[in-house]
């Protein structure tokens, strides 16, 4: 598996230094996602065309949220409206909720072969080209159309830590702040000009406090057994990016900490179990993408 893994702790000047300064960016055109119907499975469970079956039924639909603006909300300062400084790993994270994603919504699946590699090794191929009305998941899907790599490589080319000349266009840029104006686009967040001394910075705070209250809610709930059980794997994949992305915290505040404590010795065993793809991840309705996806996480630096 390749290096991205240490190599993003370096300050270049690609997307993780981007998403830290967002102003002077261009906001992208999001539409809703379709809703025609599919054929083509991946032996998941059940879900619609685009994946939301696996939770909110029933609840606002036009709020949905994909697995980048959930890890996104749970970071964000909800008064001040942008990330910690110091975070080095949320956007490296949300390289990995891109590929999920489109597993979920049944885009990408692994490619078959006789012998087995390790999840994180195994490479990717397109199975479904409509798009997805989510501007990076677009984006993503168009590449790894005229590529083959692996689910960890992808990870680490989206974020542009490769030293591939001719890959490096393969980098997504503005990330973080793309996700933030979609959020923007929901209602979730609004958008503010702060002053930070030497500059003028767009922010994004908390508009709409309910969604992230029930992103809260959903997170504890799964952690401390409250919710249904097993959660559901689009939960499980929002707790798990959470974690390694180090914003998890934000959404435990208000515990105890035994109940904190509790909460984190879960979330790890459970990224450690659908990395490892058990039959219980399996029956979960864990795709082999999901596992290969945290399997790079179980390796971050914030976990080891």
């Amino acid at each position: 598996m390749s290096s991205g893994l240490t190599q993003r702790r370096r300050n270049n000047a690609g997307a993780d230094s981007a998403d830290d300064h967002p102003e002077g960016r261009t906001s992208e055109t999001r539409n809703p996602a379709p809703s025609d119907s599919r054929n083509d499975r991946q032996g998941d469970n059940d879900v619609d065309d685009d994946g939301f079956d696996d939770y909110d039924k029933g609840g606002k639909g036009s709020n949905k949220l994909t697995l980048l603006e959930e890890v996104l909300l749970m970071g964000l300062k909800d008064a001040q409206g942008y990330l910690s400084f110091w975070n080095d790993n949320i956007s490296y994270v949300l390289r990995g909720c891109i590929l999920m994603e489109l597993s979920l919504r049944n885009r990408v699946k692994t490619v078959m072969e006789i012998r087995k590699r390790p999840y994180a090794d195994r490479f990717l191929e397109v199975i479904d080209e409509r798009p997805t009305g989510e501007v990076l998941l677009d984006e993503t899907l168009k590449l790894i159309k005229i590529d083959q790599q692996s689910i960890a490589s992808w990870i680490d080319l989206l974020s542009g830590e490769t030293w591939n000349l001719l890959k490096i266009n393969y980098q997504l840029k503005q990330v973080r702040e793309r996700i933030a104006k979609g959020l923007v686009d929901k209602g979730v967040l609004r958008t503010e000009k702060r002053n930070f001394v030497l500059f003028d910075m767009a922010t994004h705070p908390v508009a709409d406090h309910s969604v992230k209250e029930e992103l809260i809610r959903r997170t504890v709930d799964c952690l401390l057994g409250r919710g249904p059980q097993p959660p559901d794997r689009r939960t499980v994949a929002m707790v798990c990016a959470a974690y390694a992305a180090n914003v998890l915290e934000n959404a435990l505040l208000h515990l105890s900490h035994a109940q904190r404590e509790s909460c984190f010795q879960k979330v790890d065993e459970m990224l450690q179990e659908h990395a490892s793809l058990t039959q219980k991840a399996i029956s979960g309705g864990t795709t082999e993408v999901m596992a290969g996806v945290f399997s790079v996480y179980t390796k971050m630096d914030n976990i080891l």
